[in-house]
C-alpha cells in the first residue's frame, strides 16, 4: 500500500471546548467578568484561594483562571462547604457594591481615551496616562457618577519588556486572548454583535464593540481584528502606539469617529464629552457633522459641540502633541470639509495657529481646543505652562488671563493602597472611611498609630517587595544567559534591613533616569556606608522608538553589574501595574528628577504618599503641589542654569549632599527599638497631610465642580428651545466678528502719563468713547489693564479692571474709570475692548479684542 504524502499531512481545525461550572460555583463566572474584583480584595482573595501558583502565572486574572482549572479541581470546590460559603459573602458584598443606586440629576459623560490602565490582564496602557484613565473610571463607578468610558480593544497592545546580555531593550507582543478577558461583545436588540463602520481611504472598516464592566459603569472597546476586515485593516487595533505617524493617524480617527458612532448605535446621549489628549480628537468632527446633517450651519454645530466639550492635555512639551501634514489629513479626512459645509482651508485652520500656513502640520491639540469650551491641564503647574504653550491661540491676552485651568491628577485608593497598610488605617479612622478619603482629618488620625506598629507593617511590605526582586533577577538573569557567578553576587548582596529607593516610570529622556549616576564616586560613597547599607531599584520602559531612552536603561543595567553596586543598583525588567504596587508600596523613599518644567504631574508618587513611602523629587508636576518639608524632600523649581548640562550637574549633586546629610541619616538615626522617630514623623506627616489631596474622589469632584457641571449647564443652555438658544448665540457671534473691524475710538481722556508720574494712592482716570457699528453696548466690555515687563518678549499682567458705562447713544458707548493701580515701578498700560454674552463662560470664548 503507498501513502501519498497528502494524506501523512496534519490536517486540524480550532475547537473552543469551553469550561463549564458547577452550578455552585456560578457566582464566580459572573464575578470574574466584572473588574470591580480588581480592587475589592474579598473577590480577588477569593480566586487567588482557588490556585495561588496558577493565578499569579495567569496574571491575576480571574476569568484565565477559571478556563484554566481542571474539571476534577471545579468539582473540588463545588464540595468544600468553606469555600462556597466564602463565595456567598463575596457574592453579597459585590451585590451590595453594585445595587447602590447611582446619584441623581448628574450630566452623562463620554470619557473618550486611547489608553486604559485598569489591570495587568488587561493589555490597554502603557503608562501613566493610561493608568491615571484607569484609575479615573474606577473611581466614577466607586463615586456613582452617571460617566462611561470609550476605547480602542487592542490585540497586543503595548509591548513586554526583556534586556538583553547587554542590557538592550527587547519588545515582545504576545496576543492578547480575548476569551479570558473579562469583555463581552455588545448585541443589538436581534442578538446580533454591534458592529459600526468607519471610513478609512475610501474603505468601510467594520468596527466591533465590546463592553468591559468596571464596578458600576461600562468601557466600550473597539476592535477591527476580525475576519470582515483586510489585514491591513485588522492592524488597525493591534498594538498601542504601534507603527508610524500616519498608522496613529488611523488609530485617532477610529477612535474619535468610531466611537461617536457607537455611541449613536448604542443610543447612550451623553451631555458631555471628555477628551483626555488629543488622541481622541476627531470625535468632535464627527458631532459636528451629525448636528450639520439635522439642519444646523457649521457656526451653530461648532456651538453645539463646544458647550458640551471638555479637553484635557497631559502633554508639557510642544513635540508631544500630535500633528498630522496636510496631505495626510487630505487622504483621510478630505470629505469632512464638505460634510461640514466648509472649504478645505476653513477644515484645517481649525488644526493650525496659522491658517494661512499651508505648510504647518494639523496639530490634534489646536483641533481639541478649539473646538472645547473648557481645557485643562493636570497640575497647578502644568495649568501655568499649558497657558503659556497655547497663549499664541488668544493674540491680545497675556498667558496668566488664557482660560486654561486645571485638575491635578490622583490616584485610585483601594487599587494601590496596600492591604495590610489599609487594614492598618482601618483600626483607627473608623467605618466606611474610604467614602469620604479627601478629610484630612480623618488621615491625621495615623498619628494615632504607634511608631512601631506602622514601621513594622511598612518593613514587611519592603521584605515583600526585596523578596520578589530576588526572585525576579534570578529567573530574568539566568534566562539572558549571566554567569552564575554575577547573579549570585547580586543577589547575596540585596539586603532588606537597607534603605530602598525606587524609580519607576516611563523611559524618556526630559525623565533624567541616570541623573544619580552624574557622579559616580560620590554615589559609589552613598551605597557603601559601613552600617548604613542603600538600595536603589530602577524599573521603566522605553518607547521602541526612543533610542534615547533604550540607551539609559542600558547605562543602568552596565552600573548594576560593577561589583561596587552590584546589588545596590539594580534595573528590573518589564514594568507593568504589578510590578508598581509592590514598588509603590515597598520603598522607603520615592524618587523622581524630571527636567523642570516638564513633569506634567506625574502618579507614582502619589502611590507611595498612600502607603508611607516619603518622597524626594524636583519640585514639577504633583510635587509642586504636595511637598512639605516635614514630608519629604526637593530639589528647587527654579532653575539656576541655562545649560542643562551644568543644571543635571547642581541637581545631582544636591542630591548626593541631601541623600549624605539628610535622608541616610535620619532614616539610621535608630533608638533603643531599632526605630527612628524622626524617620517615622516623615512616614506619618505624607500619609496625614499630602496623600489626601491626592485621592481620585478629590480629582472627581474637581472635575463636577470647575468642569462638568458648568458645562451641563452650558450644554442645556444651548439646546433649549429645539437648539435656538445655540442658533442665536452662533448667529451672534457671526454678526459681532463681522462688525469688529469697523469699531473706533471716539475719544480718549485719560491720565497724561507720558509727562506725569502717577503718585502712589492717586486714582487713576480715563473717559472713553467708542463708536459700536451697531453692536450693543451692553455685549462690549472695557478693561484696563497693567503689566509689567519682564524682558523684549513677555509682559505679566499685574492689575486689570473693567470700565464703567456711563452712557450709551445710537451707535456710541461711553465708559469711564477711577481706580488705584495699588502698584509701584514702571508698568505699561492699555485699555482692551471685547465682546460679551450671558452664554460666553470666558473671555476667549469669541477670541476678539480692539485696543483703545
Amino acid at each position: 500500500m503507498t501513502i501519498t504524502p497528502t494524506n501523512t499531512e496534519m490536517k486540524l481545525k480550532r475547537i473552543f471546548i469551553q469550561n463549564q461550572l458547577p452550578e455552585a460555583l456560578a457566582p464566580l463566572h459572573r464575578m470574574s467578568h466584572n473588574i470591580l474584583w480588581s480592587w475589592m480584595p474579598q473577590v480577588a482573595n477569593l480566586f487567588m484561594a482557588i490556585d495561588p501558583k496558577l493565578f499569579v502565572e495567569l496574571n491575576h486574572n480571574p476569568v484565565a483562571l477559571l478556563e484554566n482549572l481542571p474539571p476534577a479541581r471545579l468539582k473540588e470546590l463545588a464540595a468544600d462547604k468553606d469555600f462556597l460559603k466564602e463565595v456567598k459573602s463575596a457574592e453579597k458584598a459585590f451585590d451590595a457594591y453594585l445595587a447602590e443606586p447611582q446619584k441623581p440629576n448628574l450630566p452623562r459623560i463620554a470619557y473618550f481615551s486611547m489608553e486604559y490602565g485598569l489591570h495587568i490582564s488587561l493589555k490597554l496602557y502603557s503608562g501613566g496616562l493610561g493608568v491615571l484613565a484607569g484609575d479615573y473610571l474606577k473611581e466614577a463607578s466607586d463615586s456613582n457618577v452617571d460617566l462611561f468610558g470609550v476605547g480602542l480593544l487592542y490585540r497586543y497592545g503595548y509591548f513586554n519588556q526583556g534586556l538583553s546580555l547587554n542590557g538592550d531593550q527587547v519588545h515582545h507582543y504576545p496576543a492578547q486572548k480575548f476569551t479570558q478577558l473579562p469583555v463581552q461583545p455588545v448585541r443589538r436588540e436581534d442578538g446580533n454583535w454591534l458592529k459600526i463602520t468607519v471610513g478609512i481611504q475610501g474603505r468601510l472598516v467594520q468596527v466591533k464593540v465590546w463592553s468591559l464592566a468596571i464596578g458600576r459603569i461600562k468601557l466600550y472597546l473597539l476592535d477591527t481584528d476580525h475576519e470582515d476586515n483586510s489585514p491591513e485593516d485588522r492592524a488597525l487595533t493591534h498594538q498601542l502606539y504601534g507603527g508610524d505617524n500616519e498608522h496613529r493617524l488611523k488609530q485617532e480617527i477610529l477612535l474619535g469617529i468610531g466611537g461617536v458612532r457607537a455611541i449613536e448605535e448604542m443610543g447612550l446621549q451623553p451631555d458631555i464629552y471628555h477628551l483626555n489628549e488629543g488622541h481622541a480628537g476627531f470625535l468632535s468632527l464627527e458631532r459636528l457633522k451629525n448636528y450639520v446633517d439635522q439642519g444646523l450651519s457649521f457656526p451653530e454645530a461648532r456651538e453645539m459641540v463646544r458647550a458640551s466639550s471638555l479637553y484635557t492635555t497631559h502633554t508639557p512639551v510642544p513635540a508631544g502633541h500630535d500633528h498630522f501634514p496636510e496631505y495626510l489629513m487630505r487622504s483621510y479626512l478630505y470629505n469632512y470639509a464638505g460634510e461640514l459645509g466648509i472649504d478645505w482651508s476653513e477644515f484645517m485652520a481649525l488644526g493650525r495657529l496659522n491658517p494661512a500656513d499651508d505648510h504647518e502640520d494639523f496639530n490634534m491639540s489646536k483641533l481639541s481646543i478649539r473646538l472645547s469650551q473648557r481645557v485643562n491641564g493636570v497640575s497647578r503647574l502644568h495649568g501655568h505652562v499649558s497657558q503659556e504653550m497655547f497663549t499664541n491661540l488668544y493674540p491680545g491676552y497675556t498667558a496668566e488671563e488664557v482660560h486654561i485651568g486645571y485638575v491635578t491628577n490622583s490616584v485610585h485608593y483601594p487599587t494601590w493602597i496596600a492591604d495590610s497598610i489599609h487594614e492598618l488605617f482601618s483600626t483607627k479612622f473608623g467605618k466606611d472611611w474610604v467614602r469620604d478619603q479627601s478629610n484630612k482629618d480623618i488621615w491625621r488620625k495615623v498619628h494615632q498609630i504607634d511608631d512601631e506598629t506602622l514601621f513594622q507593617t511598612r518593613h514587611a511590605l519592603k521584605v515583600r517587595l526585596l523578596d520578589y526582586v530576588k526572585h525576579k533577577l534570578e529567573v530574568d538573569m539566568r534566562r539572558r544567559g549571566e554567569s552564575p557567578r554575577t547573579t549570585f553576587d547580586i543577589l547575596s548582596k540585596i539586603n532588606d534591613k537597607a534603605l530602598v529607593l525606587g524609580f519607576a516610570r516611563r523611559f524618556a529622556t526630559y525623565k533624567r533616569a541616570t541623573l544619580l549616576f552624574t557622579n559616580r564616586d560620590r554615589l559609589r560613597e552613598l551605597v557603601n556606608r559601613a552600617g548604613q547599607p542603600v538600595i536603589f531599584l530602577f524599573a521603566g520602559k522605553a518607547h521602541p522608538a526612543d533610542q534615547g531612552g533604550q540607551d539609559l536603561i542600558r547605562q543602568i543595567v552596565h552600573i548594576s553589574k560593577d561589583p561596587d553596586f552590584a546589588g545596590k543598583i539594580i534595573f528590573l525588567e518589564d514594568y507593568n501595574m504589578e510590578m508598581a504596587k509592590l514598588l509603590t508600596q515597598g520603598v522607603d523613599i520615592w524618587l523622581n528628577t524630571p527636567t523642570r518644567p516638564l513633569e506634567a504631574s506625574g502618579t507614582s508618587g502619589m502611590k507611595a504618599a498612600l502607603n508611607g513611602s516619603v518622597n524626594f523629587s524636583v519640585l514639577d508636576g504633583w510635587w509642586a503641589e504636595g511637598y512639605r518639608p516635614d514630608a519629604g524632600w526637593a530639589l528647587p523649581l527654579e532653575r539656576t542654569y541655562e545649560d542643562q548640562h551644568l543644571q543635571n550637574e547642581l541637581d545631582a549633586e544636591t542630591m548626593y549632599r541631601i541623600l549624605e546629610e539628610e535622608i541616610i541619616p535620619t532614616y539610621y538615626d535608630r533608638d533603643d527599638s531599632g526605630i527612628s522617630k524622626k524617620w517615622m514623623g516623615y512616614v506619618k506627616q505624607i500619609i496625614a497631610e499630602v496623600a489626601p489631596t491626592f485621592t481620585m474622589k478629590r480629582m472627581m469632584d474637581d472635575y463636577y465642580e470647575r468642569y462638568y457641571l458648568p458645562l451641563g449647564k452650558s450644554a442645556a443652555a444651548v439646546r433649549q428651545n429645539d437648539m435656538q438658544a445655540g442658533k442665536d448665540y452662533a448667529a451672534w457671534k457671526e454678526d459681532v466678528s463681522q462688525r469688529w473691524e469697523g469699531l473706533e475710538t471716539v475719544e480718549n481722556n485719560s491720565f497724561d502719563s507720558i509727562n506725569h508720574p502717577l503718585p502712589v494712592g492717586e486714582a487713576f482716570t480715563a473717559e472713553v468713547v467708542i463708536a459700536t457699528n451697531g453692536i450693543a453696548p451692553e455685549h462690549l466690555v472695557l478693561e484696563a489693564l497693567f503689566y509689567q515687563r519682564i524682558d523684549e518678549e513677555k509682559i505679566v499682567l499685574r492689575r486689570s479692571q473693567p470700565f464703567e458705562r456711563v452712557a450709551s447713544t445710537e451707535g456710541t458707548a461711553t465708559f469711564r474709570i477711577q481706580l488705584d493701580p495699588s502698584l509701584a515701578g514702571v508698568y505699561e498700560y492699555g485699555f482692551r475692548l471685547r465682546p460679551t454674552h450671558e452664554l460666553m463662560p470666558h473671555a476667549q470664548d469669541l477670541n476678539l479684542v480692539y485696543w483703545v
